[in-house]
């Protein structure tokens, strides 16, 4: 929306990981440099914890194009599997063939083999894992047993551990002191500190292109990273509505009252009843259309319903339309086809996720046990927004009607999960994942079988 008013040739604050606007200061460049060191150089695990929104999920993401030639990435996006699903991934990543229906045992020898080749040929694994401290104690035992996979000197595979402080938690169990004590570094990744809030938004404007004097006044900054606690993720999204803001006003600088008008939207936006929220959100959606046309519209709906922001963004369209030359009306696809319905035919339920969880458990107790689906992301539970957005985007481009949801709980917090379809045998969902979207492709979804779905207690 406000890209050509900045003089922008991309979003700058998108919450989506992307290595281009990793941020090296705050000691965060230190930090990789030490990573990239200790998985070229030493065995046993790594460890990196952080709070929500730090940036660990970037940092990993960005590890894997640090890493030096001889060392090859797996990266595991979703905690939420068995000890026997992991060994399938990794075989599957390793090109392991004929594992299909093979018990652990028989999986995990595959791997050995596989790791071994690859160290025949100059090349080790890294496995690094996200939201670690969500994966159930039985799968973080199997990591351990990994770690001890080695030729006559040397580890076969080295692995690294990204996940909040819980994982701390967690390792302090006493059930898990031997995987602890495989842990031979262990880092933290900190928030931002107030004075590096204002250098985190210029270089991210500046990622995305911008390339004149700073646009954002101190004293906005200020209050982004008072409202931010410093939480990368949280800055992101108040600089793009303090932008909004400014863009509303048709002013080059966002101001502090900018900054003001963001955290109270963003607050407002947390504290909307769901039903207000979705009736404000059909209208700002028609306006959003007559400005940006539908097909800006589907692809960046998340970010433009946001209240009081979003009310003074209607207001500027309005002058910028006034200020225009009358012209004829371009077609455009009717709003209601944004909103596929995606929740599978089950109990009704006025509130969508429960529509989903509800699809999810008629499903897992009727289908056998032998059929197969995908698992395509996981959340914690405090996240059912995200979840939602995640399965109207999902809706879109998959067969809405095999989209579910279900719950469980972990060591950690409660998680949410989105899984699709229905599959007789694993080299179906294999294929299905294989004709995904890249953009769902590049969480690494997980295929698993129904039983393994009961036994998380679905």
């Amino acid at each position: 929306m406000y890209l050509d008013h900045f003089g922008l040739r991309e979003a700058p604050f998108l919450i989506t990981p992307h290595a281009d606007f990793f941020f090296g200061g705050a000691n965060r460049s230190a930090l990789l440099d030490a990573l990239v060191y200790a998985l070229g150089r030493e065995e046993g695990l790594v460890k990196v914890s952080g709070e929500v929104g730090t940036g660990k999920t970037m940092l990993a993401r960005v590890l894997i194009g640090r890493l030096p030639p001889h060392l090859r990435a797996i990266y595991l996006a979703d905690p939420l599997m068995n000890r026997g699903e992991l060994l399938a991934v990794l075989a599957d990543e390793l090109g392991c063939t004929d594992t299909a229906g093979d018990s652990a045992h028989r999986m995990l020898r595959s791997v050995q083999q596989a790791l071994v080749a690859e160290f025949s040929a100059g090349r080790q694994i890294v496995l690094l894992i996200d939201e670690a401290h969500a994966m159930p104690a039985d799968t973080l035992e199997q990591i351990r047993l990994l770690s001890n996979l080695e030729s006559e000197r040397h580890k076969l595979i080295k692995i690294a551990l990204f996940g909040q402080p819980e994982l701390d938690a967690l390792l302090d169990r006493p059930d898990m002191r031997q995987l602890k004590d495989r842990i031979t570094q262990h880092f933290r990744l900190d928030p931002l500190a107030p004075d590096d809030v204002a250098t985190y938004i210029d270089f991210r404007m500046r990622a995305a292109g911008y390339r004149g004097p700073a646009v954002f006044e101190r004293a906005a900054t200020a209050r982004i990273a008072r409202d931010s606690g410093g939480l990368t993720r949280r800055i992101n999204v108040l600089a793009d509505k303090s932008l909004l803001a400014a863009f509303a006003r048709n002013a080059h600088a966002v101001t502090l009252a900018d900054a003001q008008r963001a955290a109270a939207d963003t607050q407002t936006r947390a504290d909307l009843p769901q039903p207000r929220k979705a009736a404000r959100n059909a209208l700002l959606l028609l306006g959003a259309i007559v400005l940006l046309g539908a097909g800006y519209l589907l692809g960046r709906n998340d970010r433009m319903a946001e209240p009081p922001v979003a009310d003074a963004v209607a207001a500027r369209a309005e002058v910028v339309a006034a200020q225009r030359p009358a012209a004829a009306p371009t077609p455009a696809e009717p709003p209601a086809s944004a909103e596929e319905p995606v929740t599978p035919p089950a109990p009704i339920s006025a509130d969508p996720l429960e529509a989903l969880l509800a699809a999810s458990r008629a499903w897992s107790t009727t289908a056998p046990g032998e059929r197969w689906f995908v698992q395509l992301m996981s959340v914690p539970a405090r996240r059912a927004d995200h979840v939602l957005d995640y399965v109207r985007r999902a809706g879109r481009a998959l067969d809405a009607q095999q989209l579910r949801a279900y719950r469980t709980d972990t060591a950690g917090e409660p998680q949410l999960a989105v899984i699709y379809g229905d599959f007789a045998d694993l080299r179906s969902a294999q294929q299905a994942v294989e004709a995904m979207p890249e953009w769902i492709r590049g969480t690494r979804p997980v295929v698993r079988q129904l039983r393994s779905l009961r036994a998380d207690g679905q």
